[in-house]
């Protein structure tokens, strides 16, 4: 990707990621987190990004939200080159840019504050009666006007999840990142809190971006890109739309996971310097394992590729 992306590029894609590195270095070690990640991501898209501990899905999250800095490569968010940042720029990109919803509650909610209040803490420059305003009416989007009074211990898990949903909303951000948002919720609390940034995205145009380890929120996402060992190793992506799908489901009330797993299909990523990352399970099958040599070979119609063990 060349330094500066196209006026087109710019227009059609909120994140773009090329060769992506983040090292972490102390005296004694060095950790390579991303080793040349690739990620695009267009405006208005709502998509997943799952993978292991260790995998480096929280480190690409924590540069996306400016909460850290890449070591190498190329990321643009907005049509901003974050490695050109200062420290002032990364300010107002948080301010202004992008919407973080945390795991832990404790990070996203001021326990003695009502959840107005906390609605209305990062607006805190503006004048009282426009931040009333836009915190209440981001609590009614996610359903939680009748809490607006309601203080942290008085809520449940989810309400409290929602109302860290409206305080990421308050500063009107182009991109929203979820960290694991349900993962200490139960499924019908887990599935409403997907339906609130679902409407959010289509609603607001948001482009919404979800780390999770939850499998089941998954399947209910067009698009999920898989991370291993630091790097973009395969998409599940959906031969139909959900949304698609919930219109012809006229007998179907809820989303029955079983009902969803077999309109998926995943596909292993090739990315730009030409490198493939085979699911685990395909390669345990052929006999493989990391490290091994193998050939690659066209099939005889010369429409796909077979690998073999050198003879």
């Amino acid at each position: 990707m060349s330094d500066e992306i196209s006026a087109a590029e710019n227009e059609e894609y909120m994140i773009r990621c090329e060769n992506l590195v983040k090292i972490y270095k102390t005296d004694e070690v060095e950790v390579v987190a991303l080793q040349g990640l690739d990620l695009d991501v267009k405006k208005g898209e709502l998509m997943a990004i799952v993978g292991n501990s260790g995998s480096g899905k929280s480190t690409l999250l924590n540069m996306l939200g400016g909460l850290d800095r890449p070591s190498a490569g190329s990321l643009y968010i907005d049509g901003k080159n974050l490695l050109k940042f200062t420290d002032k720029d990364y300010m107002q990109y948080k301010r202004e840019t992008v919407g973080f919803v945390w795991q832990n509650n404790a990070r996203n909610l001021i326990p003695y504050l009502t959840a107005l209040q906390n609605v209305e803490m990062p607006m805190i420059l503006s004048s009282a009666k426009e931040r009333r305003k836009r915190a209440s009416e981001l609590l009614e989007k996610v359903g939680l006007s009748h809490r607006k009074n309601s203080r942290l211990e008085q809520m449940s898990g989810g309400e409290q999840q929602r109302v860290a949903i409206a305080i990421a909303l308050a500063n009107k951000p182009r991109l929203l990142l979820a960290d694991e948002p349900t993962g200490s919720v139960d499924t019908k609390t887990s599935n409403k809190i997907l339906d609130i940034f679902k409407e959010l995205n289509k609603s607001e145009g948001i482009t919404v971006v979800i780390v999770t380890h939850d499998v089941k929120l998954a399947n209910h996402i067009d698009r999920v890109v898989a991370i291993r060992d630091g790097r973009t190793s395969s998409e599940i992506v959906r031969k139909r739309s959900y949304a698609a799908e919930l219109d012809e489901m006229d007998d179907m009330l809820t989303h029955e996971d079983e009902e969803q797993e077999t309109v998926h299909e995943e596909l292993a990523v090739l990315d730009r310097s030409g490198r493939l990352q085979i699911p685990k399970e395909q390669l345990e099958a052929l006999g493989l394992k990391g490290g091994d040599r193998v050939r690659v070979e066209l099939d005889d119609d010369g429409k796909g590729i077979r690998l073999t063990p050198p003879s």
